[in-house]
């Protein structure tokens, strides 16, 4: 008789890279893929002190860190390059690194488009390059690997302000449904994750709320009672699109919003 699937690692062997891994959800899922049987976990972030932090809780065994600025797309075709050269292979990319605009007040009447600038170069084009740069690796390695992008519940609805915000994560799910349906005859699935409001270091710098009382404003806006969004129930999600129990999954949005409630 087969082994039980839930007796198994989910990631047994398999080599990742998690952008945004010093921190909030990367470094939650860099730990989960670590404890899922991930070979090696290379962490990318600017936050070098907490990047080598992370991959030295997890074991130099296991993880790795490198300085990677995603909005430069060299860097990250070089760290993709360095990751395959060094590991002969990658199979599994979690990109995540995001940032929201340095003004709050964005609206559509004043909108400030060096702002924007500002945090599209993050979450558009770096995502872009991760996808781009990854899949070619991937593609060129023959292996069927999933690749999965952070947006968020802001990706399907609107707002009173942080306008370049929401539009940049609306690009973000148009830009997975293009590469799952291009990517696909490759054997590479491509989803993306949707979190709502969670208290991770950047967004409570955002908000200017620490992790109490941004949990305490948003838990009304879910309509599941009882339990609080954690980085940990992001980090969950990203296992499911990154292992073979979604083998079957593309395209696809997971949203984690406890039933957001408008």
């Amino acid at each position: 008789m087969a082994e039980p699937t839930l007796c198994k690692k989910k990631l047994e062997g398999k080599v990742a890279i998690v952008t945004g891994g010093a921190s909030g959800i990367g470094e939650a899922t860099a730990y989960h893929f670590a404890k899922h049987g991930a070979r090696m976990v290379v962490i990318a972030d600017i936050q070098e002190e907490l990047g080598q932090q992370v991959a030295k809780s997890i074991g130099f065994s296991y993880s790795t860190f490198l300085r990677c600025d995603v909005a430069n797309e060299e860097q990250v075709k070089d760290m993709v390059e360095w990751t395959v050269k060094k590991y002969g292979q990658l199979d599994i990319i979690f990109s995540n690194v995001g940032t929201y605009s340095r003004r709050s007040d964005q609206t559509v009447l004043d909108l400030d488009l060096l702002a924007l600038d500002h945090v599209f170069a993050t979450n558009v084009r770096g995502m872009a390059a991760w996808v781009k740069q990854s899949a070619r690796a991937m593609v060129e390695g023959g292996v069927r690997g999933p690749i999965v992008c952070t947006a968020s519940v802001a990706a399907s609805r609107g707002a009173v302000n942080r306008t370049d915000y929401y539009m940049s994560k609306h690009a973000v799910l148009g830009h997975v449904s293009s590469a799952s349906k291009q990517l696909g005859k490759y054997g590479i699935r491509v989803n993306s994750i949707s979190p709502s409001t969670v208290a991770t270091p950047m967004v409570c710098s955002a908000i200017e709320m620490d992790a109490e009382q941004l949990e305490k404003a948003f838990e009304p806006h879910a309509s599941l009672k009882g339990i609080t969004l954690k980085v940990e129930h992001i980090a969950d999600a990203v296992l499911f699109l990154a292992s073979d129990d979604s083998g079957f999954v593309n395209g696809h949005d997971l949203v984690v919003d406890g039933g957001w409630l408008d």
